[in-house]
């Protein structure tokens, strides 16, 4: 895909303003209150060069002489979504660490994190003052949530509307390279999470000028984005690049991908897969691409393969998930109905073969089969984790799993995360076990904010009657800055005891494990005894990974006599194994 389509462009002598509205007759770029006409072309796009104009000028668009709107390939918002536009030379900004050409997947732990309450300042600036704490724990990718301007001053991120402009509550565009930059020349990867399914449902004006963008199908979150149509394709896959390219993203996850209902005669996942791994083997940069995808389609993935050529390195592998929250806190409402039966034999299947379903019924879905076998697939095609926003934030008062489960089982639970061949993610604060819950926020004002309140209501009614007052209002700051994390609870006493913990699993990580995982393979899982879980996977250098562990409140006799080969984590226990007690042994060829 050459050049870019949508947003300002700086010219010899100017910029050039460019817009697809389909529907519109007239549309006239607003500068300081003066209107200037744009052309317009028979496949309903807009144009015009304005001389004189350079980096800082704001804009608008004004529709048929009557809506003024932001750009939606706005590249800055200062005044949120509508205010002007600002036009951004992205070549102005000095890079420092120009030698950087990201890590290999196999080297990847990430950690999920939302800027706004990653730090009491809530800015990109302020995250570099603790990218050595990452570092020192053996972090080696920074995942932000989403970025694309939303509504307000707090938001998860999920309601962007203006995709190319990150939001102006965390700082500048150049205060977002700062922190990449800064994170790169640590050694740390950074990560992104888009959302190609939806746009945010206030400040959105595509549809008023731009009605092919959408169809008559609708997401769970709004109407669905019509990738038939060639200019939605690349509005989405030239977004994908922008922050690939202008920022040095080291790779995107792309949010709810199965909520994206019809993907056009090209699949635009395919699309945008290829034209990342074209930008990859251009600059000689790794770039990973990861799929959220509740359908478990194995067929996308392929983490070998670098650069890509249509395909994902990988998933966030929700049954992995699933069955360890069942396992720990016992819920069982929702989806965690589908793996009420047996959470561990679950667990069991999920590392042993990736998905927990591949293909069986699903009862929350009413009976509907979900999934495809996933066994020839190599581990590092799972992005396995414990916690994540979603599963903390979407419950009634966001409360983490600390809240939910005893201290030595979330510690046998880690134990196998971050140790097994799969590639593990952390949710900011999780290594330390902090306290500070995740509810759902926004910033939304009058009739919408009202709807946001009833559907929680409505949503968590039971909560409501037990909880009362105790369920955070997402529409009030006070959800906000709950969600804030305390830092000193990192420092001393149980924080730091639960940090020098994953601290040592993930060194065991790095210098065991993450030499030996390319061509690293699935091998065998099992739950026995009712808790007594037995796995081992063959690693590229045909060494042998087992784990035993007693995920159980009773000692277990794990019948299995000491194997030759290096103790990485736990130990023999005599073929006893006290009560949620973990034991990594590596088998030499």
């Amino acid at each position: 895909m050459s050049g870019r389509s949508f947003g300002p462009r700086l010219t010899a002598g100017g910029v050039e303003f460019r817009l697809w509205a389909t529907s519109a007759q007239k549309v006239e770029v607003m500068l300081e209150g003066a209107a200037h006409p744009m052309q317009r072309d028979d496949d309903g796009w807009h144009r015009a060069e304005i001389a004189g104009l350079g980096a800082g000028a704001r804009y608008r668009f004004r529709i048929d002489g009557g809506l003024d709107v932001p750009d939606p390939g706005s590249l800055f918002q200062p005044h949120d979504i509508t205010g002007p536009s600002e036009v951004i030379d992205h070549d102005a900004y000095e890079w420092r660490a120009t030698d950087w050409r990201g890590r290999p997947w196999a080297e990847t732990v990430l950690l999920e994190a939302h800027v706004g309450t990653f730090t009491p300042e809530g800015s990109y600036r302020a995250m570099i003052d603790k990218l050595d704490h990452l570092v020192a724990t053996g972090i080696t990718g920074l995942e932000l949530m989403p970025l694309a301007d939303f509504p307000g001053q707090r938001n998860w991120g999920y309601d962007g509307v203006l995709w190319y402009a990150p939001d102006s509550a965390y700082g500048r565009p150049e205060d977002l390279k700062a922190l990449i930059d800064e994170a790169h020349s640590r050694g740390l990867m950074v990560f992104l999470d888009v959302v190609y399914n939806h746009f945010g449902p206030e400040g959105n004006y595509l549809g008023s000028y731009a009605p092919g963008f959408f169809t008559d199908s609708q997401t769970p979150w709004g109407s669905a984005i019509n990738y038939h149509v060639s200019e939605v394709r690349a509005f989405t896959i030239e977004n994908a690049l922008h922050w690939l390219r202008d920022y040095r993203f080291d790779g995107l996850r792309l949010d709810a991908v199965h909520a994206i209902p019809d993907q056009g005669e090209i699949p635009m996942l395919r699309e945008l897969s290829r034209e990342a791994g074209k930008l990859a083997a251009e600059t000689g940069r790794h770039i990973h691409l990861v799929l959220e995808n509740d359908d478990n389609i194995a067929a996308v993935l392929d983490p070998v393969t670098d650069p890509s050529r249509g395909q994902y390195r990988a998933q966030w592998n929700d049954d992995y998930h699933h069955a360890w929250h069942v396992a720990l806190s016992g819920e069982s409402r929702g989806y965690y109905a589908d793996y009420a039966d047996a959470p561990l034999r679950h667990l069991a299947r999920a590392l042993g073969s990736g998905f927990a379903y591949q293909g069986e019924p699903s009862p929350h879905r009413g009976g509907t089969p979900r999934g495809q076998p996933s066994g020839e697939l190599p581990p590092l095609a799972f992005v396995n984790f414990l916690q994540n926003h979603d599963q903390i934030g979407n419950r009634a008062l966001g409360d983490r799993l600390e809240r939910l489960a005893r201290p030595e089982a979330i510690e046998a639970a880690l134990a196998i995360t971050l140790l097994a061949p799969t590639v593990p993610m952390l949710f900011m604060g999780e290594e330390w076990g902090a306290q500070a819950p995740f509810p759902f926020f926004c910033d939304f004002q009058g009739h919408l904010a009202e709807a946001v309140r009833a559907g929680r209501r409505k949503e968590f009614a039971g909560a409501y009657e037990t909880y009362g007052d105790d369920v955070p209002d997402p529409l009030s700051a006070d959800a906000f800055n709950s969600a804030v994390l305390d830092w000193r609870e990192r420092d001393g006493g149980a924080g730091a005891q639960r940090l020098a913990l994953v601290s040592r699993l993930l060194q065991v990580r790095r210098n065991a494990i993450v030499p030996r995982l390319a061509g690293a393979r699935f091998g065998t899982a099992d739950i026995v005894d009712g808790g007594l879980l037995t796995a081992s996977w063959r690693l590229g250098d045909g060494a042998t990974l087992e784990l035993v562990a007693n995920l159980s409140d009773d000692e277990r006799d794990h019948g299995v006599s000491p194997a030759a080969g290096t103790i990485l984590w736990g130990g023999d226990w005599n073929q006893i194994l006290p009560p949620w007690a973990v034991s990594w042994r590596l088998e030499h060829p």
